[in-house]
C-alpha cells in the first residue's frame, strides 16, 4: 500500500466545537416569544374576569349558581263557543291543578305516594299522568290532578316544601254547562295521546295538554286552540318562580258561533226524550243546521276530567248507544220517504202523470213470478193517482211506477238530491249511506240485481239507506225547488275584540227539472199528508196549526211482515224489533224557514215529535231574530 494513502487512512475525524453564544441567544429568544404569550394570555383573562365581573355582573348575579332562568310556554285561552242567538254553549271555567316537573322530582314512585296521603289520587289519575310523562319532556309541567277542592289547595300548601317539583297551578279547564244537550255537536277536549302528539305542532302545543277530540271541539281545533305564548321565569334552587323576567302574551283561540238555535234543539230534545233516534233541522234557504239531536246522549264533561275505563266500557256497551251520533252516522232504511223523489222522476220521465191511476187491492206480482208484494194496507186503497199515492203512501202505485221507471232512473234522482255521498258538513265522521243499483250491488255482494229488488227499493226498503241528516239536507232541496246548499254549522269566527267574520253558505248542484210545475204538483200532495183527512200523517196534525206544512212519512220494517190477513200489532212485538218510524218536513211551504228530519227507533213518536218542533219554532214561542 502507498504510504501517503495509509496516512491517509489512520488520520482521525475532525471534531467541530460548539456554538454556546450562539445557542444562549437563541433560547433567550424563544423564551421571550413564550413570555410575551403567556402575558397576551393572562392579559386576555384578565380583561375577560373584568368584563363579566363588573360589566355584566348584574346579569351573572341572577344566573348566580343557585339561580335558574327557564323559558316557560303559556297555554293560550280556548276559544268559546255560541249558539246563533249567543248563548254559551263550550266556556272556560278556572281550576286548580296539580302539576309535577319530572325532572326536578329525585324519585317519583315516593313522591306519588307520599302525594296520595294528603291529596286523594285515583286510579284514573296515576294511570293518564303515567300516560302523559311518556308523551311530554321532563322539564314540562304535567297534570297529575285537575280540579283541586280548596282543602286540598291548602292541604298541599303547608306541605309543598316536601314536593320540590311539585306545585299548583292555575288553569282554564272546558266545561260543558248544558251538559248532554249538545254533546254530539260539539264533542269534547280531552288529553292529548301519543297518536295526536304526532301529527300538531309541538311548540304550539308545548303548553297544552288538551286537543278537540270529536264534533265542533276536534273539527275546527286550530281556530279554537291559538297560538302559544313564552315567559322568562327566574327560578330558585328549590325551582320556585321568582318573577317575570320577559313575557311574550299567547294569542287566544278564536270564539266560534254556531248555526245552530239553542231554544230549537232543547224543543227537539224534548220531543225526543224517552225514546231513541235522531232530530235534523235546517234553514232550507242557506243550509244552516239549527238543531242537530241525538238521543240517547252523553255527558261530555266526564271526558275533559277523564274518564275511567269501567265507566267508558259502561258508555260502550250500553244498549241505548249513547256514544253513537245517530243524526250523522246511523244508517236507516229510507223508507216511504223515498217516494216523493221517485214521483218527480216519474213526472219528469214521462212514466206517470198526474192523472193516471191504478186500482190498488192491496197486492202486486211481478210478470212471471208467484211472489207477492203486499200493501202495507190490507185492502188496498181502491183508486189511487199519484197525488193521492204521496199522502195515504200507496205502495203498490210505487211499485208499478218503479217497474216502469227502472232502478237506474231512481238511482239518479236519489243521487241528485245528495243520497249515497256525503254532505259535506262541517264534521267528521259522517256516513254516506246507499243508493242501491246494479253496479252497487255487484260490486259489494257479488250478486246480480233482480226486478224484485227494484220494487222494494221504490219504498225504500232493501239496501236503500241514509242518515238523518242526508234526510234533512234532500227535504231542504224540495223546499226551495231543487235549490241545493252544503248543510254547515259555522256561522261566524272572531277573534276576542276584533271584528266577527260571518261564513257563507256553499252552493251545490242545483236539482233541475224539465218543468218546474212538477215541484208544485209533489208539495202540493205532501200537504195533503197533513191536511187531507186521509193523510198519513193527518191524525196527529190534522188541521190544528197555524202554519202550512208539506211532509212525508214513512216507516222503516225491521222484521218479517206476517200475512196482511193478520193484525200486525207493534205493541204485541219485543221493542227492539218494532219498526223505526220517520218523518220528513218543511214549512210554511210559501216561503220554508225549516226543513226537519226525525228517526224514532222502535217508536212511532216522530210524527208527534214534528209536531211539537214546528209549534215552537214557527208558533211564536222562537227567538225574535230568527
Amino acid at each position: 500500500m502507498h504510504p501517503f494513502n495509509l496516512v491517509t487512512l489512520t488520520m482521525p475525524k475532525r471534531i467541530s466545537i460548539k456554538n454556546h453564544y450562539h445557542e444562549i441567544q437563541l433560547v433567550t429568544r424563544r423564551s421571550m416569544v413564550a413570555l410575551i404569550v403567556i402575558c397576551f394570555l393572562i392579559s386576555l383573562l384578565i380583561f375577560r374576569l373584568a368584563y363579566l365581573q363588573i360589566y355584566k355582573n348584574l346579569l351573572y348575579t341572577t344566573l348566580s349558581t343557585k339561580n335558574a332562568i327557564d323559558l316557560v310556554p303559556v297555554e293560550p285561552t280556548r276559544g268559546l263557543i255560541y249558539d246563533r242567538n249567543g248563548v254559551l254553549l263550550a266556556e272556560n271555567i278556572p281550576v286548580f291543578s296539580l302539576d309535577v316537573i319530572p325532572l326536578q322530582v329525585t324519585n317519583m314512585e315516593k313522591t306519588l305516594a307520599a302525594l296520595g296521603k294528603i291529596i286523594q289520587l285515583n286510579d284514573s289519575d296515576i294511570s293518564q299522568f303515567r300516560k302523559q310523562l311518556k308523551q311530554h319532556r321532563r322539564f314540562d309541567e304535567i297534570p297529575l290532578k285537575l280540579r283541586l277542592s280548596e282543602e286540598e289547595v291548602a292541604q298541599f300548601a303547608e306541605n309543598q316544601y316536601r314536593f320540590p317539583g311539585v306545585l299548583i297551578k292555575a288553569r282554564l279547564m272546558r266545561h260543558y254547562p248544558y251538559a248532554e244537550s249538545f254533546s254530539h255537536v260539539l264533542g269534547y277536549v280531552g288529553r292529548i295521546n301519543a297518536q295526536e302528539l304526532g301529527k300538531i305542532d309541538p311548540i304550539n302545543y308545548s303548553a297544552s295538554h288538551y286537543i278537540g277530540k270529536l264534533g265542533i271541539e276536534k273539527y275546527y281545533e286550530e281556530a279554537l286552540h291559538g297560538n302559544v305564548g313564552y315567559e322568562e321565569v327566574e327560578n330558585d334552587a328549590s325551582g320556585k318562580p321568582i318573577r317575570v323576567l320577559k313575557k311574550t302574551s299567547s294569542v287566544p283561540g278564536k270564539n266560534i258561533y254556531l248555526t245552530i238555535d239553542s231554544g230549537l234543539q232543547f224543543a227537539a230534545e224534548k220531543a225526543l226524550l224517552g225514546h231513541r233516534g235522531a232530530i235534523v233541522a235546517i234553514q232550507p234557504s242557506t243550509g244552516q243546521v239549527l238543531a242537530m239531536v241525538s238521543e240517547p246522549a252523553y255527558d261530555p264533561n266526564v271526558f275533559v276530567l277523564g274518564i275511567s275505563q269501567k265507566d267508558y266500557q259502561d258508555l260502550q256497551k250500553s244498549e241505548d248507544k249513547p256514544l253513537y251520533d245517530r243524526a250523522l252516522r246511523g244508517l236507516y232504511p229510507l223508507a216511504s220517504t223515498i217516494k216523493p223523489y221517485i214521483a218527480l222522476e216519474g213526472l219528469q220521465s214521462g212514466a206517470t202523470t198526474l192523472e193516471y191511476t191504478i186500482n190498488d187491492n192491496g197486492w202486486f206480482k211481478l210478470p212471471n213470478s208467484s211472489h207477492v208484494f203486499h200493501d202495507w194496507k190490507r185492502n188496498g186503497h181502491g183508486r189511487v193517482n199519484l197525488t193521492r199515492a204521496i199522502s195515504i203512501s200507496c205502495d203498490i202505485y210505487f211499485y208499478e211506477l218503479a217497474m216502469k221507471m227502472g232502478i237506474q232512473r231512481i238511482a239518479d234522482i236519489l243521487t241528485q238530491f245528495g243520497y249515497g255521498a256525503l254532505t259535506g258538513i262541517d264534521l267528521d265522521g259522517e256516513l254516506p249511506g246507499i243508493v242501491a243499483s246494479p253496479e252497487w250491488k255487484r260490486k259489494t255482494k257479488g250478486v246480480r240485481w233482480y226486478p224484485g229488488d227494484t220494487v222494494i227499493s221504490s219504498i225504500g226498503q232493501g239496501d236503500m239507506l241514509a242518515t238523518p241528516l242526508q234526510l234533512a239536507s234532500a227535504i231542504s232541496t224540495i223546499a226551495t225547488r231543487g235549490q241545493r246548499f252544503m248543510p254547515y254549522l259555522l256561522l261566524g269566527k272572531q277573534i276576542p275584540g276584533q271584528v266577527y267574520i260571518p261564513q257563507s253558505p256553499l252552493s251545490l248542484d242545483a236539482v233541475q227539472l224539465k218543468e218546474d210545475k212538477y215541484w208544485d204538483d209533489i208539495i202540493k200532495a205532501m200537504q195533503d199528508v197533513v191536511d187531507s183527512p186521509q193523510g198519513t200523517a193527518y191524525q196527529l196534525f190534522g188541521r190544528r196549526y197555524t202554519y202550512t206544512i208539506a211532509a212525508k212519512t214513512g216507516t222503516a220494517a225491521l222484521s218479517r211482515r206476517r200475512n196482511p190477513s193478520e193484525t200486525d200489532k207493534q205493541e204485541d212485538m219485543p221493542e227492539r224489533l218494532r219498526d223505526h218510524h220517520l218523518f220528513i218536513a218543511f214549512a210554511p211551504v210559501e216561503n220554508p224557514k225549516i226543513a226537519i228530519a226525525i228517526i224514532t227507533e222502535h217508536s212511532n213518536n216522530a210524527i208527534e215529535a214534528a209536531r211539537e218542533i214546528f209549534d215552537y219554532y214557527l208558533g211564536g214561542q222562537q227567538h225574535a231574530d230568527r
